[in-house]
């Protein structure tokens, strides 16, 4: 009996334990925040080269006994030149530094996932813009006619009473010493007519300029027989490039074969891209950066204060191309201060800040 009563104030007691624990209890508060990226900078670098493509003359090696043109190449070759180079820059989010704005009332991102402003809208609704970088796209000039299609004198000759006038034909020497001779003879009458030793004179300055442009054609296409032919080739390429130490490294290659090739392919020279960074600048922004307050950085609110580098691009020792630009990553990473987080400022900025004002 005794244990009855105890069994039924127990069961008469735990509703009211019940219900005064979980009044005691207090519901969680959860604190959400928008996630975001500083800026960092990429480099893009557009590239115009040449290609030439030399094939040597036939006759190259009479070169110097019959015209005096001496070491006539006598090797087909492939050579390739930098012609211009141009360095730009873009923005992007940074993953390795990547944030949570916590416990703000109105935060603004860009299209990238930047943050663009804290209380306030963006500062630009600017879209971003897509470039598409060129890889070997090709515009050909030059002479590209071959030697084969090139009638440098007749095959046969005319015969006489010796062999009943049937054509005779030309042996390889003769030939060329008929491609010779007329070479000669294109740069004499180009002469004559210059120094105004022909008999009939030209009726206009216009003829006059038509034939000596006709003359030099044909003693450079017989010429060409001898000191040989280069076609040419321009391409255009594009790289990016995020810098991270500022170390010195390869942006692209130049092989002997394929022309700029991507840095990844060893079989050409490296082309490196190397920074000079304004040492004094990163110092300065180290030292003021550092903060007393206890809270600095508590709501997650980061800016950048870039750098200043000085970047070259180098080929076999030869600078090809320099420019001075900033670099976010090259500077430093700050808190934003508490005290303009409290919704009384309108804090504009892209990663970097571009304007405190009260509201």
């Amino acid at each position: 009996m005794k244990y009855l009563v105890l069994i039924i104030g127990i069961v008469m007691i735990l509703p009211v334990y019940g219900q005064r624990k979980k009044d005691d209890v207090v519901a969680p508060t959860f604190v959400e925040g928008v996630v975001y990226s500083l800026p960092r900078t990429g480099i893009r670098v557009n590239v115009k080269a040449t290609k030439e493509t030399f094939r040597p003359g036939p006759y190259a090696a009479y070169a110097e006994q019959l015209l005096g043109i001496k070491n006539a190449k006598t090797k087909a070759a492939i050579n390739w030149a930098i012609e211009e180079v141009k360095i730009d820059v873009f923005s992007e989010p940074d993953p390795e530094n990547t944030y949570k704005a916590l416990g703000l009332n109105l935060v603004s991102l860009s299209a990238d996932g930047c943050l663009a402003g804290i209380n306030a809208l963006s500062a630009s609704n600017k879209k971003e813009v897509v470039v598409t970088n060129a890889v070997g796209q090709k515009t050909e000039f030059g002479d590209n006619n071959s030697f084969e299609y090139f009638t440098d004198a007749p095959i046969y000759t005319a015969g006489d009473s010796t062999n009943n006038y049937r054509p005779v034909k030309l042996g390889e020497e003769q030939k060329i010493s008929k491609a010779a001779q007329r070479v000669l003879e294109s740069r004499r009458i180009q002469y004559e007519i210059a120094a105004g030793l022909v008999d009939e004179f030209h009726p206009d300055g216009e003829a006059y300029k038509l034939s000596l442009k006709e003359l030099k054609k044909i003693e450079n296409d017989y010429l060409s027989l001898f000191v040989g032919r280069s076609t040419y080739e321009k391409e255009t390429f594009g790289f990016d490039y995020i810098p991270k130490s500022g170390k010195s490294e390869a942006i692209f290659r130049i092989s002997e074969e394929n022309g700029i090739v991507p840095a990844t392919d060893l079989s050409g020279k490296p082309v490196m891209i190397e920074f000079d960074i304004d040492k004094d600048l990163v110092q300065k922004y180290s030292g003021l950066v550092k903060s007393d307050n206890p809270n600095a950085g508590h709501s997650g609110v980061y800016y950048r204060i870039p750098g200043r580098a000085t970047v070259r691009l180098i080929n076999d020792m030869n600078v090809i191309a320099t420019a001075r630009i900033t670099v976010a990553q090259f500077g430093a990473v700050a808190p934003v201060p508490e005290d303009l987080l409290n919704g009384e400022w309108n804090l504009i900025e892209t990663g970097l800040i571009q304007s405190v004002t009260r509201k």
